[in-house]
């Protein structure tokens, strides 16, 4: 479930962001990560569109979870898999973690990233990587973390070590200036960039077609799960 504590329904461009973000570890070091041994989660987490209200998975079929480029690190491992989601200008940028494990278990995210998503640590290209980390409370585990890219105007009490719950405003969607890590030419293009990875083994996303309509309550993968490897489907 993504409710904290009192249930909430709600109603629910051109090109692709580019590789020239931040530098990813060696395909040898992802390997060696199949292999480690540790703690699983005793129960999955879900996750959410990283955008409140209604947002678009994948709007012009050029960043599916298949195959879109991850650029983010976490443990010292490539993330397991990222994908873009869509919305114009000015839409509230949340975690996409639940707030309880499948368990029922309630689950607690702090804040373990703030900077420049960009290599050249300008914030005019390409705004905000917000990096999340989830734990389940019932066990103590991290399960989880998620890298929410291109965010503008982060409230200054987003910061490192801070607790969030699944409707923190972290920031708004945004327009950047045209780079080479943010190759944007309209509103309809302006998007988040999301990657997750698991603490062991792999996470999975939920696979659908480009475009699909997503809502504040539409599950788009999970953590916790044990897949053998990364961009994997649950």
């Amino acid at each position: 479930m993504r409710l904290l504590a009192v249930a909430r329904h709600l109603v629910a461009t051109a090109l692709l962001a580019s590789a020239t973000l931040l530098v990813a570890p060696t395909a040898q070091a992802q390997e060696s990560r199949s292999q480690e041994a540790g703690p699983l989660a005793a129960a999955t987490i879900s996750v959410y569109p990283p955008i409140r209200g209604a947002s678009v998975w994948n709007r012009f079929g050029q960043t599916p979870p298949s195959s879109h480029h991850r650029v983010f690190s976490n443990w010292g491992y490539l993330n397991d898999w990222a994908v873009d989601i869509y919305q114009n200008p000015g839409a509230t940028v949340v975690s996409p973690f639940g707030s309880k494990t499948s368990a029922g278990s309630p689950v607690t995210v702090r804040v373990v990233t703030v900077t420049p998503g960009c290599a050249t640590g300008n914030l005019a290209d390409g705004g905000w990587r917000i990096g999340l980390e989830a734990r389940d409370d019932s066990t103590g585990t991290v399960v989880g973390r998620a890298d929410v890219m291109h965010v503008d105007q982060k409230p200054g009490s987003i910061a490192v070590g801070a607790t969030v719950g699944p409707w923190t405003r972290l920031g708004q969607t945004g327009r950047f200036r045209y780079s080479s890590c943010y190759q944007v030419n309209g509103d309809t293009g302006a998007h988040i960039h999301l990657e997750v990875i698991n603490r062991t083994k792999y996470s999975c996303y939920i696979a659908r077609s480009a475009g699909a309509g997503l809502g504040d309550e539409t599950v788009i993968g999970r953590v916790g799960t044990v897949n053998s490897v990364p961009r994997q489907a649950c």
